[in-house]
């Protein structure tokens, strides 16, 4: 390993505010040809998860006053990482990554996916299309069929639920959302000059900070920094699971209605707490900011809006927290016409036309072209080999913190940093080169286990947790020093007391 590739890291890097002359930190290798795609899915994976590394390997020199750490990135390491809810075991058992009426679905015109895998994401889905509680696939298919897909769509979203219809890339670039996210970088960061003078970090002399482990055996650049988590599948939980391999406490909260899958929670639940509040309720409300008094950082992934009616926006979390790091991710942006919609990673390579760049055009035409020809023809629309928007703007949305935790601790104020699925999306598409920098037709094994030198099994993991036996992805973040594991698994969703370490 020691190859070294500019890829999408320098420009990553850049928007992140990193001095440009890190970025000759990192080197690169591992086996070739995985997360095969007509996309460059696999330039998406490398660069996220090498530039969460380098701002690890960043904040650790900040931290020590050494050199900035070496970063080493391992292509195997990092494609078994992007597929690690499809790898997880739990007692042998693999959990269902799709609800059976999460699909796509041929209508009159076209196609269109939904998503239901929450159960109140399904009572509404079945509500919208006027289907009866107990009804499957078969009824739900012939009901889409006689309809047309956009208008599926915005039944589906009125009352709640989740359906987006199939575009291509030049359909969604025309669409009214589409050039809002055309609009915006791959993300913002914004400092809130509050007055907040730069924050030591725990363990550097922060008066009452918590003694830092830096001296002695592993480097964790987050040690002794408190993370309120109020993310949910998939993006946010990549991200704050990263930040506790780095040391972080990290508190997780849902509300009691609205649980998150432990399935889901004994993937990205390693390293961290979790817990349930009212928001709504007094008792709630004042447990949270007893929680924020003492919290460095702040992450959510809801939608645009959905938290500030509990005092959540970033900005109004600064004023009662100065030097706080907010980080938040939705799926369609923070503004335009669907900026408060619902969405999941699978929703939006469907809208932003990745799903037609990577249909099945048959074996006499590979190239992306044919391939949106063939989804307006009727073919099926594709797929990412993982969903990479979720991982790969989970890894960003880490970066971001670490780097917002960097620049605190040097000029003091307080940090903002926004990402979208869809800007990842675009940046995917269009940023990384396009259908012509990808590997060709997904396989169908996951990750490209026919590739050479590629075996997954060096990068997975077995330990007993509350839940049971997991089998696990170890995490791709590698620096010199670095953690190479979690301290702690997954425990039951909700059943940690609301209060930090």
């Amino acid at each position: 390993m020691g190859q070294r590739q500019h890829s999408g890291t320098d420009l990553a890097w850049a928007v992140l505010g990193g001095d440009p002359r890190l970025a000759e930190r990192v080197t690169y290798g591992g086996p070739p040809g995985l997360l095969p795609a007509r996309l460059p899915v696999m330039d998406l994976a490398r660069t996220t998860v090498a530039v969460c590394a380098l701002a690890a390997a960043e904040l650790t020199a900040e931290r020590t006053g050494g050199p900035v750490p070496a970063v080493r990135v391992d292509d195997g390491a990092v494609a078994t990482a992007f597929l690690s809810d499809r790898l997880v075991r739990i007692d042998g058992r693999a959990p269902s990554t799709f609800a059976p009426l999460s699909r796509f679905w041929r209508t009159a015109d076209g196609w269109v996916r939904t998503h239901a895998n929450y159960p109140h994401h399904h009572a509404r889905l079945l509500s919208a299309l006027g289907l009866p509680e107990a009804a499957g696939p078969a009824e739900v298919e012939a009901e889409l069929a006689g309809r047309r897909a956009e208008e599926v769509q915005e039944t589906v979203y009125s009352a709640g639920g989740l359906a987006v219809a199939a575009r291509t890339p030049e359909e969604w670039a025309a669409h009214p959302q589409g050039v809002t996210v055309a609009a915006h970088p791959l993300l913002t960061v914004e400092t809130l000059d509050d007055g907040t003078p730069p924050r030591l970090l725990a363990g550097t002399g922060e008066q009452g900070g918590a003694p830092s482990p830096l001296a002695g055996g592993p480097s964790l650049p987050a040690a002794g920094l408190r993370v309120l988590d109020l993310t949910r599948v998939l993006a946010g939980p990549v991200a704050t699971r990263t930040l506790a391999l780095l040391g972080a406490d990290v508190l997780r909260i849902d509300a009691p209605a609205l649980p998150e899958s432990q399935d889901a929670h004994s993937d990205t639940g390693f390293g961290k707490r979790s817990t349930a509040l009212d928001l709504g309720s007094r008792s709630g409300r004042a447990t949270f900011e007893s929680l924020l008094a003492d919290a460095d950082v702040v992450v959510t992934g809801y939608r645009p809006g959905a938290l500030d009616r509990y005092g959540l926006a970033p900005e109004a979390l600064a004023e009662r927290r100065p030097g706080l790091v907010v980080a938040r991710v939705s799926a369609w942006g923070d503004d335009g016409p669907w900026g408060d919609r619902r969405g999941f990673d699978s929703l939006v390579q469907v809208a932003t036309g990745i799903a037609a760049v990577e249909a099945d055009a048959g074996p006499a035409s590979e190239d992306a072209k044919a391939s949106e020809e063939s989804t307006a023809r009727g073919g099926i629309p594709g797929a990412l080999p993982a969903q990479a928007l979720d991982h790969g703007t989970g890894y960003l949305l880490a970066a971001a913190v670490l780097r917002g935790l960097t620049e605190r601790a040097r000029v003091g104020g307080s940090g903002v940093a926004t990402l979208a699925l869809t800007r990842t999306a675009r940046w995917l598409v269009h940023g990384l080169g396009g259908p012509e920098r990808g590997d060709g037709p997904a396989a169908d094994a996951p990750a490209g286990e026919a590739a050479p030198g590629y075996d997954a099994e060096r990068y997975l993991r077995e330990t007993d947790s509350p839940v049971g036996r997991l089998r696990y992805a170890l995490p791709p973040v590698s620096f010199d020093g670095g953690p190479v594991d979690w301290a702690t698994p997954p425990g039951r969703c909700a059943a940690d007391a609301p209060r930090w370490r």
